[in-house]
């Protein structure tokens, strides 16, 4: 965590629960610092996130509360001016996603190729020339996927050449290349 001036910074924080009521969000995050004996101090805030609060995703889009989730990593600005409750409660003023889901990789890579197998879609990534480079991703009905407007399109709309940006769970297989899954994918351009 960082200060500028009247404000504090809490990166990778990990949302741990949101409250909404009568168009304020009571967001409760949970975020890490070091203390004065060098030790990382695990620390618990509740943002309050009304009409002025800015809202981004992990693209930088404009965002909202409602698209907000629990165990998503965020970064927020939030004021120094602070509750004395337990956990402290702050108004937020920007809160930035950083993934959607706090078990998961980012990764950019260009897209090789993109085929339709058994109900599902696979997008092979990397470069053509080395195999080690390359991950095979399984696109599923619940993945995400964006233009670079960041409107919902299809898995059609993916072509080999683009460069995406996929946010991925955090195994994969063994095999060369690895398969994983994707949660969301981005064109780039």
């Amino acid at each position: 965590m960082s200060t500028m001036r009247d404000s504090m910074i809490a990166e990778n924080a990990v949302i741990s629960s949101i409250f909404i009521q009568n168009g304020t969000g009571y967001v409760t995050i949970t975020y890490t610092q070091l203390n004065s004996d060098q030790a990382i101090d695990e620390n618990f805030l509740i943002l309050l996130v009304g009409k002025n609060t800015v809202i981004r995703d992990q693209f930088g889009r404009r965002s909202s509360l409602e698209n907000l989730k629990e165990d998503m990593i965020i970064d927020a600005v939030f004021s120094s001016a602070m509750t004395r409750s337990n956990p402290p409660q702050s108004r937020a003023y920007l809160i930035q996603t950083v993934q959607e889901n706090d078990s998961s990789l980012i990764e950019e890579s260009r897209v090789l190729n993109v085929e339709k197998f058994n109900g599902f879609y696979y997008i092979l990534t990397g470069y053509e020339d080395d195999i080690y480079s390359q991950v095979r991703y399984v696109v599923s009905d619940e993945t995400k996927i964006r233009d670079r407007c960041g409107k919902g399109i299809s898995a059609k709309a993916i072509k080999p050449g683009q460069i995406v940006r996929i946010e991925r769970a955090n195994f994969q297989t063994a095999s060369i290349p690895p398969q994983t899954s994707a949660l969301t994918v981005q064109i780039l351009y």
